[in-house]
């Protein structure tokens, strides 16, 4: 296959080997900044207050090439929906300020089709009590912390 029928049948970009690192570095910039440019990327709102969770999960999620921003509670997560709503909004349940649970509510009150993870690792009572209040009010998916790459 040649380089015009590939970009024929659909793909953005054409790489011959020997592949040098820096071109398929530039190469793989130039297509999700094009995927970003047509609206393909998706935009994940992430709010959980433990960093190393919400490192990991930034780093699993932009490594798939999504736009990632994330908030420390639902207070600042709900603010930066409002600014610019995301395409997926993955929650913790239990945060300072503003838990999960009333996030949730909040989020599916003023933004009926708004989708929505929500993870946790337990507090006063079990992940799944809590997960499971979270599904009921709207959650389309549950993962109880830690959460596993595979599984997101």
């Amino acid at each position: 296959m040649d380089e015009n029928k590939a970009k024929a049948i659909g793909i953005r970009e054409y790489i011959m080997k020997p592949v040098i690192r820096d071109k398929i570095g530039g190469t793989i910039r130039k297509v999700l900044d094009g995927c970003r440019e047509r609206g393909i990327i998706k935009r994940i709102l992430i709010i959980d207050d433990d960093v190393q969770i919400l490192d990991m999960l930034r780093q699993t999620l932009e490594r798939e090439g999504y736009e990632v921003v994330d908030a420390s509670n639902g207070k600042k997560g709900i603010r930066l929906y409002r600014e610019k709503p995301a395409d997926l909004i993955i929650t913790d349940i239990i945060m300072p300020e503003k838990e999960g649970i009333e996030t949730i509510i909040e989020l599916k009150r003023d933004f009926p089709d708004v989708k929505i993870i929500a993870i946790s690792g337990g507090g006063k009572i079990r992940s799944k009590e809590y997960l499971s209040m979270a599904k009921r009010l709207g959650a389309r998916y549950t993962f109880s912390k830690p959460v596993k790459r595979e599984e997101l």
